[in-house]
């Protein structure tokens, strides 16, 4: 029996033909070109049946916007160095583009970039993150690395570069999840003592005490106080610093950070995002006579700098009156650990002990959230994450249960 001769479908229509070449054919109307022409695909296979299959699964593909678009076929390089400096530095904040950055230059494209973006699959992401730990790199690393490809595969997803994001699917690093144990209040007592020694001193009372972030509290202005009112506007974030070569014809050698004339690159502060970062909280009153004492003492150096003093409203400053470096500041909490005689912890272990506080305190969860700056929908979770259970707290509960349970009925 002879194929019927090959007639014309209707626009858009999927066509199967025999061509001279004694080969099947198959074209799908797919969307369209750049420029403004239909795409269509071609299939070719030996037989009817099979370019029948293949026209029917294309036919699906795109009905399910799982088509790759026509074009530019992109490697997970070339997709990756496009996406970080092209869609996501202008969107977002410095310091998410920094490691975003650091992620796709350092680990990505050195470990993925050869392959095709369209064929990275999920065991290629699997097999990267082992390597990454076997080279040394922690849990963590590798973790950040996979939010990392995956936010950029998702966009090349959005934009139909590729049909499905394979870091969606792949088994993301395993995180241990460390064990927070709080300061006691008797170790927060030992830490304010101490710090009481140091200069800027009320920076340390204002951690453990109102639980802000780093960025939050070496951010802050005294126009965000208020001392006769009683409360403090939280409304910036200092940012990490970022420098560029000063030493133009007669280069230093040294890095950019390090270059005797370098020059600052980045603004010192940002507003703060959310809405629930932008709070007012409240001030314990001893923790306003500290900032009336740091004021004063503040006022006292910017005297003694004279001419050098820069007049940019900082509450926690250097003393000349500039910003405070976050990493300068993680030392000094560093050393007033050492010194106070407290175990070693993180900076953010004083953002855990003042919600916890709260928590012993029996503070409502929807005051602590707005003190914290937690966003409403995803409170509870963080809240779990930063608000610990601790000993004094069982002890008393379980001398509740004793008495509910074994003490003897009052009589008239």
């Amino acid at each position: 029996m002879t194929e019927k001769k090959r007639t014309r479908q209707p626009n858009g229509a999927s066509s199967i033909y025999l061509g001279k070449d004694g080969k099947w054919h198959g074209r799908v109307t797919v969307g369209v070109r750049d420029d403004g022409k239909p795409d269509r695909r071609h299939i070719e296979r030996k037989t009817k049946a099979e370019v029948t299959k293949a026209v029917r699964e294309m036919e699906r593909a795109r009905d399910e916007k799982k088509l790759r678009k026509p074009g530019q076929s992109w490697t997970v390089q070339a997709w990756l160095e496009h996406w970080v400096e092209n869609i996501a530095k202008p969107y977002v904040s410095e310091n998410t583009y920094d490691g975003y950055e650091v992620d796709v230059r350092v680990h990505l494209v050195p470990g993925l970039g050869a392959h095709k973006l369209a064929r990275l699959e999920p065991e290629h992401l699997e097999r990267f993150y082992r390597n990454m730990q076997d080279s040394g790199s922690s849990a963590g690393t590798a973790h950040h690395v996979h939010r990392t490809v995956r936010v950029a595969l998702g966009e090349a997803v959005r934009r139909g570069h590729v049909p499905t994001n394979a870091a969606e699917i792949a088994k993301a690093p395993r995180l241990e999840e460390a064990d927070i144990e709080p300061y006691t209040i008797e170790e927060v007592q030992s830490l304010l003592v101490k710090a009481a020694n140091l200069r800027n001193s009320a920076r340390w009372v204002v951690a453990l005490a109102l639980g802000l972030r780093q960025g939050e509290a070496l951010g802050l202005h005294w126009e965000d106080l208020d001392l006769d009112a009683g409360y403090v506007r939280i409304r910036k974030n200092r940012l990490r610093p970022k420098y560029a070569h000063g030493c133009g014809d007669d280069p230093c050698g040294r890095k950019a950070g390090y270059c005797p004339k370098r020059e600052q690159i980045r603004r010192e502060h940002k507003f703060t995002k959310s809405r629930a970062g932008r709070r007012t909280v409240d001030l314990p009153g001893p923790l306003i006579k500290f900032l009336r004492q740091h004021r004063e003492e503040q006022e006292r150096e910017r005297i003694a700098a004279g001419i050098d003093w820069e007049d940019k409203g900082y509450v926690f400053a250097s003393p000349t009156g500039g910003p405070l470096s976050l990493n300068t500041d993680f030392h000094v909490w560093k050393r007033l650990l050492r010194d106070a005689g407290v175990r070693d912890g993180r900076l953010r272990d004083a953002r855990h002990t003042a919600a916890t506080v709260l928590l012993i305190l029996g503070v409502p969860d929807v005051v602590v959230d707005a003190i914290m700056g937690w966003e409403p929908g995803g409170a509870e979770r963080v809240r779990a994450r930063y608000m610990h259970v601790t000993g004094t707290m069982l002890r008393k509960v379980a001398q509740q249960v004793g008495d509910a349970l074994w003490e003897p009925p009052k009589t008239n």
